[in-house]
């Protein structure tokens, strides 16, 4: 008998960006395109309709809108160990009636640290630098 084959799945980046930074994240995408499609992807919804559509190559996952729930499904998914990183492009100009959530979301990446860019600037430094793979487990030898 042989043994089975292992198969290795991508890791996942969830994308979220607030309204007035969705054109940046459309942006980030294109520019990234081919390095994005090395990870399972997941978005919110208005998020990941409009990367769909810069981006059709890209297989994007569309979660609930941010604040009808997209938010917590990213959380438990953080929670759940199934993300290797976030990328939350925020607008901390405009007043957000769910940032309850933002703030979960920050602090549930925190807690369970996983890499989380919170603009461009960081998000190109992750993912230029491979900051969104998985971390291999420290050896004590």
């Amino acid at each position: 008998m042989t043994a089975p084959i292992a198969t290795a799945i991508a890791p996942a980046i969830a994308l979220v960006a607030h309204d007035a930074r969705k054109d940046e994240m459309v942006a980030f995408a294109r520019a990234h395109e081919r390095r994005l499609s090395d990870f399972r992807l997941f978005a919110t919804g208005t998020t990941g309709g409009r990367i769909r559509e810069a981006c059709p190559a890209l297989d994007v996952t569309r979660l609930k809108s941010g604040p009808l729930g997209g938010d917590q499904q990213i959380g438990a998914m953080i929670a759940e160990g199934r993300l290797s990183g976030l990328i939350f492009f925020i607008d901390p100009l405009s007043p957000m009636p769910h940032d309850v959530d933002v703030k979960a979301l920050t602090r549930l990446s925190v807690v369970y640290d996983i890499p989380m860019a919170l603009n461009r600037a960081t998000a190109e430094l992750l993912i230029r630098a491979d900051g969104f793979a998985p971390l291999s487990p420290v050896s004590s030898d």
